[in-house]
């Protein structure tokens, strides 16, 4: 059924006014329903991975927008011959099937050795051995040859890098960058950590918009972990009924999300 499919939306069995909460039961239930360990049937692998792909992109609100206003002229390759594969590959996600599917359901299925990548095929460990072990003797320069784009590209990321000028503070102890200094925001009390002469060069309206900017990152850190503990704490809820496994439900009702409980505070 998911090979037939003709976007996200249909893949995952609803439609563009899903909201989020109808996408993501959308998404428990297929994805319990075609994991690889689960499921062995042909096909299950990709369709595990179309499924997740979907989710990540529809669940996410720029990646949906962008999906629903440019989605059809994206797919237009896959709709003149080009394989299943392809589809998908209009609109990557950031996390893999696998990565996703941990997040929901509390690391999927501890006794596996099965790892779906990003291009759909499904390896065992053992496989993956033997390749290395055959690939071991192929010539360094062909290898050179290969990642010669990568290491430019890892170059001029960091020279781009050194010419943005970082920020004069961090939430956490940075020796490197010389960031060992301890303060706390006078509005919200919120900790950080600046250079030695930080208080020479920072005063009165400089300070404060520094100090509202290290509000905001640790606001908008606090929201993007709460919203990580939430999800996995709904998805080992979800499995643990879908199982019928009274301890797991125990330990899932017991899990704390206390990047959600500070944020309450502020």
């Amino acid at each position: 059924r998911v090979k037939q499919c003709k976007d996200y939306y249909e893949i995952l069995g609803t439609n563009r006014e899903a909201s989020d909460e109808d996408l993501k039961k959308a998404y428990r239930k297929l994805a319990l329903k075609f994991h690889p360990d689960k499921n062995h049937a042909p096909g299950a692998t990709e369709a595990f991975k179309a499924i997740g792909n979907a989710y990540a992109v529809l669940s996410n609100p720029e990646k949906r927008k962008q999906y629903d206003q440019f989605g059809d002229e994206k797919l237009n390759p896959a709709r003149h011959g080009h394989s299943h594969s392809d589809f998908h590959r209009g609109f990557e996600a950031d996390i893999s099937p696998e990565d996703l599917f941990n997040m929901f359901f509390g690391g999927g299925f501890p006794s596996s050795n099965v790892h779906v990548y990003s291009n759909g095929r499904m390896r065992y460990t053992y496989h993956q051995r033997q390749d290395r072990r055959e690939h071991q003797g192929d010539g360094g320069l062909g290898l050179f040859v290969q990642l010669m784009p990568i290491l430019i590209l890892i170059i001029v990321s960091a020279l781009s890098q050194m010419m943005v000028s970082s920020p004069p503070y961090s939430l956490s102890q940075r020796p490197s960058v010389g960031h060992t200094h301890k303060r706390v925001t006078e509005h919200l009390k919120v900790t950080y950590f600046v250079s030695e002469n930080f208080a020479d060069e920072y005063t009165g309206t400089n300070l404060k918009n520094v100090e509202r900017s290290v509000e905001d990152d640790y606001i908008a850190n606090l929201r993007n972990n709460c919203w990580k503990e939430k999800q996995q704490k709904e998805g080992l809820l979800y499995r643990a009924r879908y199982f019928g496994d009274s301890d797991l439900y125990q330990r899932a009702q017991r899990m704390s999300t206390p990047s959600c409980s500070r944020l309450s505070d502020v």
